[in-house]
């Protein structure tokens, strides 16, 4: 038998958490001395401390770690714990890989503070463009909010647009508005561009207003990234006298599978200050 504190060495566990397991009946001593109060396991126990360890881990509480190492839940059930367990964890590093890229974009951001654009800005008039569209709402206009928005919207317009039999003839044109509802809501719009009649129903066809006055910049990479882009866009506009007018239009002129070669052409529309 091992004592406490050899037992804890060997499973790679503090004498604290041991005595944690004892109190709540998770993993009780093999012996316990009548006259010291010294606690003794055996090598055998170490698999039960293990299992305890690794669901512990993945998330489970105590209740369901107990449930599980007793045998009380089923092995079909145990597979669909474990499953929905590794979805959240993936939802989750996922989410943390998000944030992450928005990290580096706020770092970018503020290492490009005093450069501003010189050539990168290109002031011109916009035409009206035709546009098929679906539209929805963001609970504001940072990236983590619009992310999870625009991109299922765009799969569903081209799905729609697939089963309507129409190919869309230009970019896509993302564009944003100030909800109805208000409270910093985002009206969400994923559009492409298409060469048939107006229309409402599943998805809009519709004429996108021109701009006549654009303040354009070309953003390369991930849309994720895109906050240096938009911010020296919008130092520009300030240093030469511009105002801007509403959200910068994203116009999709390049997107390839991999998202860090995509070029999109930012389009903020100004007018003299």
């Amino acid at each position: 038998m091992f004592t406490i504190g050899d037992f804890a060495r060997h499973g790679h566990v503090s004498v604290r958490m041991l005595r944690h397991y004892d109190a709540t009946g998770l993993l009780r001593p093999a012996h316990v001395d009548p006259f010291s109060g010294y606690r003794y396991y055996t090598a055998t126990q170490l698999a039960r401390l293990n299992r305890i360890i690794a669901l512990k881990d993945l998330g489970f509480t105590l209740q369901q770690v107990r449930d599980i190492v007793d045998e009380k839940v089923g092995l079909e059930e145990l597979r669909g714990m474990l499953r929905l367990r590794r979805a959240e964890l993936e939802t989750a590093m996922a989410a943390a890989g998000a944030r992450l890229i928005q990290v580096e974009a706020r770092l970018r951001a503020i290492e490009s503070e005093g450069h501003m654009p010189t050539n990168d800005v290109v002031v011109k008039s916009v035409p009206s463009v035709r546009v098929a569209e679906l539209t929805a709402t963001a609970a504001s206009f940072e990236p983590e909010d619009i992310g999870p928005v625009i991109g299922p919207l765009y799969d569903e317009l081209f799905r729609c647009l697939d089963s309507a039999g129409i190919t869309p003839t230009g970019p896509g044109v993302a564009y944003y508005e100030d909800a109805p509802e208000g409270g910093g809501r985002i009206s969400v719009h994923a559009a492409v561009q298409v060469s048939a009649p107006l229309q409402d129903g599943t998805f809009r066809i519709l004429d996108l207003p021109s701009l006549d006055q654009a303040a354009t910049i070309v953003h390369r990479g991930s849309m994720d990234a895109v906050l240096p882009t938009a911010q020296a866009l919008a130092r520009w506009i300030d240093a030469n006298d511009y105002q801007s007018t509403g959200y910068p239009r994203e116009i999709n002129l390049e997107c390839p599978e991999n998202r860090d070669d995509w070029v999109t052409e930012l389009q903020a529309p100004v007018t003299r200050a």
